[in-house]
């Protein structure tokens, strides 16, 4: 199955879980995108024991899933994408809804 999970809060433990059922996914076979868009590209500073979603969003990667941020989102927040979490675009989002099995949103 092809997994679209879309994170749009900055609420650690909700991102948490989104990260935890995407890994969850991706060890069940699936081909997983995490799209993050709003506060959703805040997950880094959000991150906070028990809800690591840095270290759930490092697992994520390592195990083959991707990572996209909304640019627009990034951009009025003054962060940069990266390399693991490159920027994107609405057309990304899209496109990922568009070919995705599954659409879930946190």
């Amino acid at each position: 199955m092809k997994l679209g999970v879309i994170i749009s809060v900055s609420d650690a433990e909700t991102a948490w879980n989104a990260f935890r059922l995407a890994n969850h996914a991706i060890s069940k076979g699936d081909d997983v995108t995490v799209f993050l868009v709003g506060g959703g590209v805040d997950y880094l500073d959000s991150s906070a024991k028990p809800f690591d979603s840095v270290l759930e969003a490092d697992k994520l990667v390592k195990a083959g899933g991707r990572m996209m941020a909304c640019g627009t989102c990034l951009k009025l927040r003054n962060k940069p994408g990266s390399n693991v979490c490159p920027l994107s675009s609405m057309d990304d989002l899209y496109r990922l809804v568009a070919e995705s099995d599954k659409i879930v949103s946190f």
